[in-house]
């Protein structure tokens, strides 16, 4: 059988409104939950393998699936304004949200039931916060030296930066469709090989640039997601094959960069598992695994706050989850879908992919 009469390919398989994309990608923020359980509860962290698999497969996890569903968003729709606009309404009403709701409301509360007090300054270092940080990029994580007497001090939200990596993945998809560079199909993978090199040469400590560091790890995983989404006319979706690129994702914590090998494996693995999973009961109609990403970081902090943190990490993260998934719901119905609603087109959850020939 050629490699053009494969069938079941992801192509084939996926269907936008009886998928699961939108309950992986709430199980992995809810994996996120549990991984910063460990420093917010002052708890040592697990062997190299175990942080790998734990503390990062979460966050690549996203980046693979925004990688396959945002390059589909360009090529169904190659305008500049409405992919810009759709970007912005996405990220940003919610991420301001955050900023406000963790200033005005969540951190006072934080303080309150540590018993220390309101700082000196608070009120403009409150306003810093939600400023200083406005444009995506985090320069400013505490208010007025809080949280303070936590395991994790100083940080009210150590979740928000990946969010600038995030959306300069988004300008170089632009930018790439601009200059009409998606009919190349080299370009993609030429950019997943540049960011792997880059992957390399800062494990391997030949470059300990942090701006190369995190645009390697966070454009490699996002390349990853574009790659399958290129490919969707070839790749068979097999739950098989999930099981395969769950192995290799596994030996591959072994090693200083488990992405050097597993970037692939991971992409295939949330992507086709999103594909393949259509029980209604995963087919979640509201998307609140970005709420559940940006707010529970300071939910945690305002419960080590409280002491909470002695209770261990299990305890932990079951009392972080429910209050988490309450805010992000509140979130979603306020926030996240009424800017949704500002693209002037039907609000579609799990995000409509049509995919192109």
């Amino acid at each position: 059988m050629s490699i053009s009469q494969i069938r079941g390919t992801i192509e084939e398989t996926f269907e936008p409104k009886r998928n699961a994309l939108n309950a992986v990608r709430l199980a992995l923020a809810l994996s996120v939950i549990v991984w910063h359980s460990f420093p917010l509860t002052g708890t040592p962290s697990p062997s190299h393998p175990v942080t790998q698999l734990l503390g990062e497969t979460g966050v690549d996890g996203f980046f693979a699936i925004s990688g396959f569903l945002i390059v589909s968003s360009w090529i169904r729709r190659p305008a500049w304004w409405p992919y810009l606009k759709a970007r912005f309404l996405r990220i940003l009403p919610a991420f301001w949200a955050c900023l406000i709701l963790t200033a005005l409301v969540i951190a006072p509360i934080g303080i309150l039931l540590a018993g220390n007090g309101f700082p000196d300054g608070y009120a403009a270092s409150a306003i810093g916060y939600v400023l200083h940080n406005a444009g995506l990029e985090m320069t400013q994580y505490g208010i007025a030296g809080t949280p303070a007497g936590v395991p994790y001090p100083d940080v009210w939200n150590g979740s928000l930066w990946t969010l600038y990596w995030e959306f300069l993945c988004y300008l170089v998809v632009l930018a790439l469709g601009l200059a009409n560079l998606f009919r190349f199909k080299i370009v993609v993978p030429a950019l997943f090989v540049l960011c792997l090199a880059g992957l390399i040469v800062t494990t391997t400590g030949l470059s300990h640039n942090v701006d190369l560091t995190n645009g390697s790890r966070f454009g490699l995983m996002f390349a990853a997601g574009a790659l399958i989404y290129q490919w969707r006319t070839v790749i068979p979706a097999r739950w098989w094959l999930v099981g395969v690129a769950a192995v290799i994702v596994a030996v591959s914590s072994l090693l200083p960069d488990y992405r050097v090998v597993a970037a692939l494996p991971i992409a295939y693995g949330v992507i086709t598992v999103g594909t393949l999973v259509k029980a209604r009961a995963f087919r979640l109609r509201n998307d609140v695994s970005y709420g559940t990403y940006i707010y529970a970081f300071p939910v945690q902090q305002v419960l080590a706050s409280a002491g909470l943190s002695a209770l261990g990490v299990p305890v932990f993260a079951a009392i972080a989850i429910p209050l988490t998934l309450l805010l992000a719901t509140a979130s979603w119905f306020v926030v996240e879908k009424p800017a949704m609603r500002l693209k002037g087109a039907r609000v579609v959850t799990p995000p409509p992919v049509v995919l192109a020939e």
